[in-house]
């Protein structure tokens, strides 16, 4: 076998792989004998049809099949051997012209995409702003708004208000406004901050117990489907009904806000933690400081690759790379799709080639252990999205399972390994801080 790579400018080069039968007749023999001892033909006892036969039938194919495992291992084992630094596979050149059949030696041209060569420096040269959110009294105000809410009872009140729920029995009226027999019929709630017609609105304010109120289907319904599921009929009835409907008031719910009293705080934090609004206000500020710091960090992780992808200027073989992309999309792709979505993924390229960059010059790495406490801290944010916490039995258990799958763990692997490009860069670099109110920060 002869490999040679031809360079044929800084971004692109040529692999040129020369067989001779000496490369892969033993490959090829071993897989014929293999064949023929699985074989079952008619006539022949299973594992004794006669070797010819076999190679008759089936030679070229095993020999094709052979040859490209062969490419496959030697190409990537040459790429190795040589610290060829590529982007994306290496992509065979056309090969119409080869002839299994006849052919006894053998030449294939492969393409690769290099990796290029550049510098990014990590220093105080480089600024980059780091906004955070002004948690001012208004935010806290806010915020305790949606306490008092989500930790509010239900009540039920005589008259109902625009932030209530109304349950009632829905029946569906004739031309002449009395019940009409066998039509729509359904025990349900209505809320009216979903309603959007001012008609029915107007109407549904102030409703006691027992009172009944007279509407249009459409009026309290905006969508067929919104029909459909509320009144339990069949979509295409709900397409066209227009009908008057008489709502009869069972009952009327309302959350009523809790009370920012020593019962609140101890329900929350538990009991005898936070004392008085003061300090329950205080610890609200902390904890949204905690919580908009990650968004700080995202938003910073955005301008780092923004602006050194703008200052490294990594030049990318394009034309390589897109033909790539074709051939290993699992979808389709026209190549109008591909030049619409091509920038965006050089430029994630770029960052990717750049962070890479970084982690290598700065000696950057991740243990085992670290890969540990972050599938564990990933599993407690899952944990705390439905209120709980997980044991610790639980956690070495996920967290094991987790990383010993082959993609989670890529994912906590790089995830750390971003986190530590950022920390360095936070220690390295000039950071402008700029606070901003909640609505600026969010509004980019």
């Amino acid at each position: 076998m002869n490999i040679t790579k031809h360079d044929i400018d800084s971004l692109n080069a040529e692999i040129t792989i020369a067989l001779v039968p000496a490369d892969y007749d033993n490959r090829v023999s071993e897989g014929l004998k293999k064949v023929q001892r699985q074989a079952n033909m008619p006539g022949f006892r299973p594992g004794k049809v006669p070797a010819g036969l076999i190679k008759k039938q089936y030679g070229t194919q095993i020999m094709v099949d052979e040859i490209n495992k062969l490419l496959n291992e030697s190409i990537y084992k040459y790429i190795e051997e040589n610290k060829i630094e590529i982007l994306g596979n290496p992509l065979p050149k056309d090969q119409t012209s080869v002839d299994f059949a006849n052919q006894k030696e053998f030449e294939f041209v492969y393409q690769l995409g290099l990796a290029p060569a550049f510098n990014v420096s990590i220093d105080s040269s480089n600024s980059f702003t780091y906004k955070t959110v002004k948690v001012d009294d208004e935010l806290v105000e806010k915020y305790l708004k949606d306490v008092r809410r989500n930790y509010g009872k239900p009540v039920n009140p005589e008259v109902a208000g625009e932030k209530d729920v109304v349950f009632v029995d829905i029946n569906e009226l004739d031309e002449n406004g009395s019940i009409k027999a066998g039509g729509i019929y359904k025990s349900t709630s209505v809320s009216y901050e979903r309603i959007k017609n001012e008609t029915a609105k107007a109407k549904l304010l102030g409703v006691k117990r027992d009172d009944k109120i007279e509407l249009n289907i459409n009026e309290l319904y905006e969508t067929a489907l919104d029909k459909s599921v509320s009144l339990g009929i069949d979509k295409e009835f709900a397409e066209t009904a227009n009908c008057n409907l008489r709502l009869t008031v069972r009952n009327i719910s309302r959350l009523e806000d809790a009370e920012l009293d020593q019962d609140l705080f101890d329900r929350i934090y538990g009991a005898g933690n936070v004392n008085g609004l003061e300090e329950f206000k205080n610890k609200i500020r902390t904890e949204l400081s905690m919580m908009f710091m990650a968004d700080s960090e995202k938003f910073l992780m955005s301008e780092v690759e923004n602006k050194l992808v703008e200052k490294t200027k990594i030049q990318l073989p394009d034309n390589f790379l897109k033909r790539w992309l074709m051939a290993v999309n699992e979808k389709p792709i026209t190549a109008e799709e591909l030049e619409k979505d091509y920038p965006n993924y050089a430029k994630a390229m770029q960052w990717r080639l750049i962070e890479n960059k970084i982690i290598k010059d700065n000696g950057i790495t991740v243990n085992a252990e670290e890969a540990g406490e972050e599938a564990k801290a990933y599993i407690r944010s899952e944990y705390s999205k439905y209120g709980q916490v997980p044991t610790d039995e639980d956690l070495e258990k996920i967290s094991k399972d987790l990383l010993s799958k082959e993609k989670e763990a890529q994912k906590i692997f790089e995830n750390l390994y971003s986190k530590k490009v950022l920390g360095l860069i936070k220690e390295k670099c000039t950071l402008e801080p700029k606070e901003l109110s909640y609505d600026e920060f969010f509004k980019g």
